[in-house]
């Protein structure tokens, strides 16, 4: 017990998030950003100390960060590109590619980029580049929430090393936002060279890793940067290699096939902890897991007394313990206590499948007697055993599941263009900011890709979102959270299920790896000995 429990390294943070949400009266401000296919390896033993090999269970969706805003695409990309705000693993605001700013007038600051920075193609990044990244961004619909803020008019070049950014009113989160790895700079000579490629076959940042190859469903691999203009990179090259069954992820972690393995399944950790040459590391995720209903679809699910029933038909306790072991809290909204703009006030919905069977037969539906499509990504072994966990509760209601595992890229854009009735998904609030945690998820002009993929719709819900982004008065931000939150829990586009850890498997002979809240990691750090 004494061996495992030394072995087990977990971070708790909570002291430092909750001082980090009072920061953010001063102007600090996260999809999941979340999680491809099957299991695929690219073989060999990583006994070469100049070479990192990480396996992750899903692919990149693309390596264009302005087309897509999950996990899987962000822990590589992290690695590629820089952004001029760097959150730091202790989610500190520290300088990236800018030195230092200011707010020079009401709304519009003014930012200092270092001089010695250059591309991975070799150009000299200037504030041209960051101001055609921002405005590429602020046009795109996959992460238009996390750039939206930004008043594309205000975008001023001043110098090759001096840039003015506005924003459209006061935004608090400003700051934070400008350090989510969705708005690293590009090259535009990169981009506008490449066109449909970026992304795919041409991928130009300014991070310490550059992009070599991309196998779809096998792995992506990056050397070292040996211009960039911080300290170079311990590892040699990273190969990330797509193994979507967990089970294999963890052979290869023990075989020593890999060095590190990202979201080890719970039923592992204990195999993991057990293995002498192996390290377990846990630590707090600001992230959420829920079911989604699609309120757009003609189905019962338009009924708030439907949703209701099937949120108190699902045992969200047993599925911490059975699926995830142990691992998470039941959430009673959503948003975790981590984040500022938590509602306390609010109560996890209880299991009560009497309750449930009456809110039924109340909204017209005694005997259940319809079907519902429920879609989850068939690299998370635990959303699919959640998803049977559903389907049986519900069949209970009479209520017929239609389960449809799908590839992870293709389930998002089917999510995004709202075909599945139900969905299983999670987000992680990165900014530890409300706004990033409920706008695009729950505000209407997010519906699809950008976040809102139930489709909720509520004009006052719109109105306190709006309201509180617009104003850098926490408590009255505060009091616009709790009431949207209210609101949201009544409607119930959600069934909330529970608070999640970042959980990874490590080779002993692993150095300096250490994990972000958000759950995308810096590997600049990372040696073998």
């Amino acid at each position: 017990m004494e061996d495992n429990m030394k072995k087990r390294k977990t971070s708790w943070a909570l002291v430092l998030l909750t001082s980090l949400m009072v920061l953010g009266a001063c102007g600090s401000g996260g999809q999941d950003p979340t999680d491809s296919s099957g299991g695929n390896v690219s073989g060999g033993a990583s006994s070469d100390p100049n070479v990192l090999v990480v396996a992750s269970g899903a692919d990149p969706v693309t390596l264009d960060i302005h087309q897509t805003n999950d996990q899987a695409t962000t822990r590589v990309a992290r690695q590629i590109y820089e952004t001029l705000i760097k959150q730091t693993n202790d989610l500190e605001l520290v300088p990236g590619l800018a030195t230092e700013w200011e707010e020079i007038e009401e709304n519009l600051y003014e930012f200092k980029l270092r001089e010695d920075v250059v591309f991975h193609n070799g150009e000299a990044m200037t504030a041209s580049d960051v101001a055609y990244t921002l405005r590429r961004a602020v046009d795109s619909p996959s992460i238009s929430h996390i750039i939206g803020s930004i008043d594309p008019d205000t975008i001023e070049v001043i110098d090759d090393h001096t840039i003015h950014i506005g924003t459209n009113g006061a935004f608090g989160p400003f700051l934070t936002h400008l350090a989510h790895p969705a708005v690293g700079i590009l090259s535009e000579k990169a981009v506008e060279e490449a066109g449909e490629d970026y992304g795919i076959s041409s991928v130009v940042g300014t991070g310490p890793f550059e992009f070599v190859e991309w196998a779809t469903g096998s792995h992506v691999t990056l050397d070292r940067f040996d211009d960039h203009w911080d300290e170079p990179a311990g590892m040699e090259r990273i190969e990330f290699r797509t193994i979507t069954d967990s089970s294999v992820r963890l052979i290869e972690l023990e075989s020593g096939t890999v060095d590190i393995v990202y979201d080890i399944a719970p039923s592992d950790n204990e195999k993991v902890e057990e293995n002498d040459e192996l390290t377990l590391l846990a630590t707090e995720n600001l992230g959420t897991e829920y079911l989604g209903f699609n309120v757009r679809n003609d189905t019962p699910l338009q009924e708030v007394g439907v949703r209701r029933a099937i949120a108190h038909a699902i045992d969200v306790e047993s599925i911490i313990q059975t699926v995830h072991m142990g691992i998470g809290t039941q959430m009673s909204g959503p948003i975790n206590e981590l984040v500022f703009g938590f509602n306390e006030n609010l109560e996890a919905t209880p299991y009560d499948v009497e309750l449930a069977k009456e809110l039924l037969a109340e909204a017209g539906y005694p005997d259940g007697g319809f079907s519902l499509s429920l879609y989850v990504g068939d690299n998370n072994q635990e959303r699919i055993r959640v998803s049977q966990v559903v389907s049986a509760a519900l069949e209970e209601l009479g209520i017929t599941v239609e389960v449809n595992q799908m590839e992870w890229g293709a389930f998002l854009d089917a999510a995004a263009a709202g075909e599945p009735d139900m969905f299983l998904l999670g987000w992680t609030t990165i900014t530890t900011d409300a706004d990033y945690g409920l706008y695009p998820l729950f505000h209407s002009s997010s519906f699809g890709e950008a976040g809102n993929r139930t489709f909720y719709h509520n004009e006052r819900v719109d109105e306190l979102l709006d309201a509180a982004r617009s104003t850098s008065d926490q408590e009255e931000r505060l009091a616009y959270y709790h009431e949207a939150q209210e609101i949201i829990n009544d409607e119930m586009p959600w069934v909330y299920l529970q608070t999640r850890e970042n959980v990874s498997g490590i080779r002993n002979w692993v150095q300096g790896f250490e994990h972000h809240p958000t759950g995308s990691y810096f590997l600049d750090t990372v040696s073998k000995n």
